[in-house]
């Protein structure tokens, strides 16, 4: 019997364990794979995610980014430098989410790998789990609430009508390369050589985190193709690095991220959730700030706070959604029509500033939806 479980050791589901830990609630924080694990992830996050947490980040940051730099089909480049303040950092997922893990344990969490959570059922005021543990046995554990950190293919969010029900994804192609980088404090989105999405290029330690997406629509990001003319374009082979397909649950309308009735003491946070920029396809600070919140709601509700799940869920909407629902207004407009829209939203005087801004977190795009939206839909009549 826990006071709380988390399924899922990624960055919102440790995130979530350390706080809850941090103040004196037993927790119990399971995963379902081995640790440390690789996950496909471009790694980057804005360094103001060092907010939320009373211990240093930097032992899990491989690379400070300093400057972004646009360009389309590997050409009519546009650099913008990121305020002073609040740089983008990268990071390798196995090394972050094993070193959040380390600190949730050092304030108390208990940590169990291998072990794949079945489904959840309420009874009475407690949430039984039924588990498999590695060796194939049943286990099962009860916890007066449970955070629901299972990631992208989380089947358990939706089951208990958390997130939206029909979650939209965007597709994915991530590289790891190991090589020399030549410009180490330079992040690099190229937007012309993918149909409705861009490839990301981040310098980390000792190497590429190299990504290709699709954000809209159904067709397949080809990757190869892409990646036959990205990668010579930073001199390394075409065949370089090793691929992970994958799948990001991308922001798609507000939906209630807490459990009622009879899901009371639920809460699903980072990608289970469903709070990928549905744009730029940030995913790591969303994950760190949900699964921060989520902890701080569930730390009043047990203490007979009843209304402090729902506060969760409506901190969420107004400090991630309310900017994620014009972000995705704006990727729909963008995506659709990416020559015009690299032309008059990356390449205009101030637009690079502006993205570089949202992805330091000075910034949200309520700030400049409106103006981008009405200029591409102008230029597209």
């Amino acid at each position: 019997m826990a006071d709380v479980v988390v399924v899922g050791a990624g960055a919102a589901g440790a995130a979530a364990a350390f706080h809850l830990a941090a103040s004196g609630l037993e927790v119990l924080l399971l995963e379902r794979a081995s640790f440390p694990r690789s996950k496909p992830c471009g790694g980057g996050m804005a360094a103001s995610v060092q907010a939320l947490f009373p211990f240093d980040l930097s032992p899990a940051v491989d690379s400070v980014i300093d400057q972004v730099r646009f360009t389309w089909c590997l050409g009519d480049p546009v650099t913008a430098v990121l305020p002073g303040d609040s740089p983008f950092w990268i990071v390798r997922r196995s090394v972050l989410d094993a070193y959040l893990v380390e600190q949730a344990q050092a304030a108390g969490a208990t940590f169990l790998t291998g072990v794949a959570v079945e489904s959840l059922q309420r009874v009475g005021d407690c949430w039984q789990l039924q588990t498999r543990a590695p060796e194939g046995k049943p286990l099962q554990l009860q916890a007066r609430a449970v955070v629901i950190a299972d990631g992208s293919c989380s089947l358990l969010a939706a089951r208990h009508g958390l997130g939206p029900s029909q979650p939209r994804y965007a597709e994915t192609v991530s590289v790891e390369v190991d090589c020399e980088v030549s410009d180490p404090s330079t992040a690099r989105f190229e937007f012309g050589l993918v149909r409705h999405g861009f490839c990301w290029t981040f310098p980390r330690n000792g190497g590429y985190s190299i990504g290709v997406g699709t954000f809209i629509g159904r067709d397949p990001a080809n990757a190869e193709a892409v990646l036959s003319q990205l990668l010579p374009s930073l001199g390394l082979t075409p065949q370089a690095g090793v691929r992970q397909p994958g799948r990001l649950r991308i922001w798609d309308g507000h939906h209630p991220l807490h459990g009622q009735g009879a899901n009371a003491g639920l809460v699903v946070v980072g990608d289970a959730a469903s709070l990928c920029d549905p744009f730029l396809a940030e995913g790591l600070r969303p994950a760190l700030i949900s699964g921060c919140r989520a902890a701080e709601a569930l730390i009043a509700w047990l203490a007979e706070d009843s209304q402090a799940l729902a506060g969760y869920t409506n901190r969420m909407r107004a400090e991630w959604g309310a900017s994620m629902a014009w972000g995705k207004r704006i990727a729909q407009v963008f995506y659709r029509v990416p020559r015009v829209g690299y032309q008059l939203g990356i390449k205009r005087p101030t637009a690079p500033q502006r993205i570089a801004q949202i992805l330091s977190g000075e910034m949200g795009y309520g700030d400049i939806a409106q103006r981008v939206i009405r200029r591409l839909l102008f230029q597209r009549n």
